[in-house]
């Protein structure tokens, strides 16, 4: 990765009021290395939207005694945050489900994972300390 001209890393409560602040701080920066409209209007708000609530709503539990640390370096390439909550983990494959196939139109939950993964170039997950979604979108 080229080194990054914008570095990111903070802690937040886990509480979701604090994603909208972090999601136009992000993109903000996405828009001053001048990344593409539709990655700023769409891909990257969207898919940072989708991990922080699962960080929050899943991963933490809603626990504002625990944080989720939200780590993202932008350079002219690429995007490249990772969020990571204090859960167990989960399995991405398995926990990725089609909301578009018929028996899942009507369920109200399992999309974010299936956006971020439309929506990224890559979403990774691991364990380190805690549970972590990678998300990496290309500038181009």
């Amino acid at each position: 990765m080229p080194e990054p001209s914008y570095a990111l890393d903070v802690a937040i409560p886990s509480d979701v009021q604090y994603i909208e602040g972090i999601v136009a701080q992000v993109a903000a920066h996405c828009a001053d290395r001048q990344f593409p409209q539709h990655l700023l209007s769409l891909n990257v708000p969207v898919a940072l939207t989708e991990a922080l609530a699962n960080a929050i709503l899943r991963g933490n539990a809603q626990d504002r005694g625990k944080v989720v640390r939200v780590r993202a370096l932008i350079n002219d390439v690429e995007l490249v945050i990772e969020v990571a909550d204090e859960g167990t983990g989960f399995d991405l494959d398995a926990c990725t489900l089609d909301p578009t196939l018929a028996d899942r139109l009507e369920e109200e939950d399992g999309r974010g994972l299936f956006l971020m993964r439309r929506l990224a170039d890559r979403v990774e997950q691991f364990v380190d300390g805690g549970n972590v979604v990678r998300i990496t979108v290309r500038r181009a």
